[in-house]
Order: structure tokens, then C-alpha cells, then sequence
């Protein structure tokens, strides 16, 4: 990888340590490139990925020093690249948890929402000043935090560039944990560590259908779910978590 993003696996988890503390991670170009790639191609091993942000910050948002001006076509094509990169951090399949320091602005909350599980410290501001700006959010925000907080909170949020402390997000659902300072990224790879001892076809299931199944019709989304099922509990991993719990032993998934 490039030198905005260190990777290091740990067993089954690897690491990804966004690193641009002078521009309190910040999102350039290279580093969404960065990520993109992980996800596209995650090491082989790798069950969870756990995301955090060098120098106390998590992600500031778009990096506007390298802003460049583009028309309403190359603006259309930007937006739709963040797209992508935060559907297949979403969606890749691997779990993955964010520690969450300092920053989680604009782009980073895009960002922090598109994972799976999010560990804040008591630092933590969540923001979209965007419309504070003149600009509009484009990595996402409509969706995975208009999902959230609702389109009347999440219009309010950006009319008026609020910020929100760790126990607001936490209450609002765009934190999952709270935790003291500097224990984010230990509970983070401790959750992981619970995470990666799932069945994999089982966390692949929770990680694809649910948020598809949210966006379905009501009879839809249960017909989806029932495949779901058909498929994890006749799985080789359902036969060994089932005789796991009448042995009264832990399950050894594949």
C-alpha cells in the first residue's frame, strides 16, 4: 500500500490505520485509493477489518487543500467514486469495526457509517458542516446517515453544521459503543476478535442481506430472508454450532 494507509494483520484481523495526522486524516484521493484497494482484494485469512486514524483524529472529511475544480460531469463522476469505495467497505463481505477518535466530519462520517460496528472515545465530534460550505454531501451521507438519524434530523444537521459529542451519536445510533479515552481501538479489536470467531458464512449473510432486506418490500425482504436461512443452517458451520451447544464447547467454524 501507499503511505496514507498502514496495513498490519493481526490472525484474523487486519488493521488499517489511516495515516495523515497532520491533516487529521483527511480524505485525499490516494487514501480513498488506498482503501478501495484492501477492500477490493483483502489479504487472504483476513475475517475483520478494523479502521481507525493516526494522530487522535479519526477523519476530518474531504481534504480541501487539494480540492480541485471540476464541472457539474467530473463532479457527478467524484461523487460516484466515493460511491463505490464506501459500498465495498460496506459491502465486501468482511466485518468491519471503526475506532473512533477527534474527528468524524463530512466524509469521514460517510465513512465511519459505511462500517459495521463504531467504538468512539469521549474526543469525538460528528458533524457535516457541508451546507455551512456552500456544498452538498456526495460520499454517501443521504443514505447510510440519512438511514440513522432520519431525513428531518439529518436536515437539520447540515442547515445548521451541527456538531455532536460521543453520548448524542451513541443515543442516535451513529456510535454503537462509548468508551473512555485512548480505548477505542482495543475495544474495537476486541469485538473483532468476537467477530472473527462467527461462522463466516454467517457474517457474510448478516453483512449482505440485512441492509438489503431494510431496502426491499416487506414481502420481499422476508422471502430474502428465508434464502438466508436455507442457506447458513444447512451449512457445514450450523451443523458444528449446533453440536457445539449440546457438547457445551465452542464452536470450531471453518
Amino acid at each position: 500500500m501507499g503511505d496514507s494507509l498502514n496495513i498490519e494483520v493481526d490472525g484474523a484481523i487486519a488493521v488499517l490505520t489511516m495515516n495523515r495526522p497532520d491533516k487529521r486524516n483527511a480524505m485525499s484521493d490516494g487514501l480513498l485509493a488506498e482503501i478501495d484497494a484492501f477492500f477490493r482484494a483483502p489479504k487472504d485469512g483476513v475475517r475483520v477489518a478494523v479502521l481507525h486514524g493516526a494522530g487522535g483524529h479519526f477523519c476530518a472529511g474531504l481534504d480541501l487543500s487539494e480540492h480541485v475544480a471540476r464541472d457539474a460531469e467530473g463532479t457527478l463522476h467524484h461523487s460516484r467514486g466515493w460511491h463505490d469505495v464506501m459500498d465495498r467497505v460496506q459491502g465486501s463481505g468482511l466485518p468491519v469495526v471503526s475506532a473512533l477518535t477527534g474527528a468524524v466530519i463530512g466524509g469521514g462520517l460517510e465513512l465511519a457509517t459505511s462500517t459495521h460496528v463504531r467504538v468512539a472515545e469521549p474526543d469525538c465530534i460528528f458533524q457535516l458542516p457541508e451546507g455551512r460550505r456552500g456544498i452538498f454531501v456526495g460520499g454517501g451521507a443521504t443514505v447510510r446517515v440519512g438511514r440513522i438519524l432520519g431525513a428531518d434530523r439529518m436536515t437539520e444537521m447540515m442547515l445548521t453544521g451541527r456538531k455532536y459529542g460521543t453520548d448524542d451519536a451513541v443515543s442516535m445510533g451513529l456510535a454503537h459503543y462509548a468508551v473512555g479515552a485512548g480505548e477505542a481501538l482495543p475495544r474495537a479489536m476486541e469485538i473483532a476478535a468476537q467477530i472473527a470467531g462467527n461462522a463466516p458464512l454467517s457474517n457474510y449473510m448478516m453483512i449482505q442481506g440485512i441492509a438489503r432486506i431494510h431496502d426491499m418490500a416487506r414481502s420481499d425482504g422476508l422471502f430474502v430472508e428465508s434464502l438466508c436461512a436455507a442457506l447458513a443452517q444447512t451449512s457445514p458451520d450450523a451443523v458444528e454450532g449446533l453440536a457445539a451447544f449440546l457438547e457445551k464447547r465452542a464452536p470450531q467454524f471453518r
